[in-house]
């Protein structure tokens, strides 16, 4: 009898539902964008209730389309936009306020001031973060003081999450995370995977507001609600879903992930190793009752989201699907590079004070070089971060493995193995983030056996090698190298 599993892929344009088979195959699936809420320059909000209700819809959207009920699902994981942090009343359930988007600058002021002297780097060695933006700790922190909300969370009324531990407030009652997600917040020790009581001091969030921390992968609670009937068994980070899905099971292996913004990973097994180079020192996964698995990870906020932007506040296409015909209009970039430095550029630079630039125009530059560059500097900030990679683990990849909704385009993928000087590989399935959080669901509820069995599922569905001349790809990093010298200190 076939067995099927259930994956909420909550992430920061919409949310998903899917229901696989045992052998990995998507049986149904649901899809719906939430909305993208801009007070201020800088400031990205989501509703969280709006988050919860279209989680909600594409669940019973999906059940419906398989022709199944939740009870039919041999357990449901959830991986979720990371950083995005949620303020919720204990007794009412309900939101504080939206939710503050990994993407979102408003603490800035707040990180430099937690940084001291000491700058940055003050809590790196216990968390394997720099003090940034990014993280949800410091969005917490602003939560409570701008809304006044201090007496309350010291009194224990409110709880502290991430969209996972927002998600499974609703479908368990229990007030959970996983390692991935709390190795995200600035609070939790990345060498103990608990949280620190010290810097939650020093942060101004309290401990005992924060969520529970629980393996990955493993038995988490019974769901209620439009999951009545099954069981919550896999939570992960979305990124670390993807290394999961890739099969990055053995240290040395990597994934980049083209979404909203990119994201590499590279398992480092059971040790963290800290970054000299611009890396983050992360939690890669954890199944329940083995030794947690670490990463190094190279963030990128935006790329995927670049071409949204030029389609809804440009108009240069009308729907996503349009830029790859309209890039490839023209032979190369004329000389054009942009730099999407919307809110500030993540690794390896960690410079919140960058804006968006876009060098080399003339009257020659048309449409398609802007839609060209758009494009290509999701792999130029790829390239980036591979560099810095390799210098921190002092391991030479010899392919990356990529998926995400970007890598259905040919052109850019080929560009991106030119840029790195190594293959690019992309997987039958791509939206890994999804597959990740199913494996872990069904690994947990005994679908598959472990990770040997997962591993033997993956499959190579085309590779790219690199074919650009040497010379080529040197002035083409230059170029790139003084776009990103020109985004600097423009905030």
């Amino acid at each position: 009898m076939t067995e099927l599993v259930g994956a909420i892929d909550q992430g920061t344009s919409s949310t998903r539902f899917l229901v696989l088979d045992d052998q990995g195959e998507v049986v149904a699936s649901a899809q719906k964008e939430h909305k993208q809420i801009y007070p201020k320059p800088g400031w990205v909000e989501h509703d969280p209730m709006e988050i919860w209700a279209n989680t909600k819809d594409v669940v019973a959207g999906a059940l419906g389309r398989a022709g199944i009920e939740a009870s039919d699902l041999a357990g449901v994981g959830i991986t979720n936009q990371r950083e995005t942090t949620v303020l919720w009343d204990r007794s009412t359930g309900e939101p504080v306020a939206n939710a503050i988007v990994w993407q979102d600058t408003r603490t800035a002021q707040l990180v430099e001031e937690l940084g001291g002297a000491d700058g940055p780097g003050r809590y790196t060695a216990r968390t394997g973060l720099p003090l940034a933006t990014y993280f949800a700790g410091p969005k917490a922190r602003w939560l409570i003081d701008t809304l006044g909300l201090r007496e309350q969370a010291d009194r224990g009324e409110l709880a502290f999450g991430t969209i996972d531990s927002w998600l499974a407030w609703q479908l368990t009652g229990r007030h959970v995370t996983d390692v991935t997600n709390a190795s995200r917040t600035l609070l939790m020790d990345l060498a103990t995977a608990a949280w620190d009581s010290d810097l939650a001091t020093e942060m101004g969030v309290p401990s005992h507001i924060l969520p529970e921390i629980v393996p990955s992968v493993g038995h988490i609670g019974e769901c209620g609600d439009v999951l009545a009937g099954t069981s919550l068994t896999t939570i992960l980070g979305d990124q670390h879903a993807a290394l999961f899905g890739q099969a990055c099971f053995q240290p040395g292996e990597a994934k980049n992930t083209y979404g909203t913004g990119n994201f590499m990973l590279m398992n480092t097994g059971t040790e963290p190793v800290p970054s000299q180079a611009g890396l983050l020192s992360t939690v890669g996964y954890q199944v329940a009752g083995q030794p947690i698995v670490y990463s190094l990870e190279g963030s990128i906020a935006v790329t995927g989201s670049l071409i949204q932007w030029l389609r809804d506040n440009l108009g240069i296409i009308s729907s996503n699907a349009e830029i790859e015909a309209l890039a490839a209009t023209v032979e190369d970039n004329g000389e054009v590079y942009f730099v999407p430095a919307f809110s500030g550029l993540f690794a390896p630079h960690w410079r919140p004070d960058a804006r968006g630039v876009i060098t080399g125009i003339t009257n020659f530059t048309n449409k398609g070089h802007i839609a060209r560059a758009a494009l290509e500097a999701a792999a130029y900030q790829t390239r980036d971060v591979l560099v810095a990679m390799v210098v921190d683990s002092g391991i030479d990849l010899t392919e990356m493995r990529v998926d995400g909704g970007m890598t259905v385009n040919d052109g850019l993928m080929q560009f991106q193995a030119d840029l790195l000087g190594v293959d690019v590989v992309r997987p039958a399935m791509t939206e890994t983030t999804a597959l990740g959080a199913a494996y872990g669901a069904g690994m947990a509820a005994g679908v598959w056996s472990g990770l040997d069995e997962l591993a033997s599922m993956w499959t190579e569905e085309a590779r790219f090698s690199p074919a650009m001349p040497e010379e080529r790809r040197a002035h083409l990093v230059s170029g790139w190298d003084r776009a990103v010298q020109r985004s600097l200190g423009l905030a």
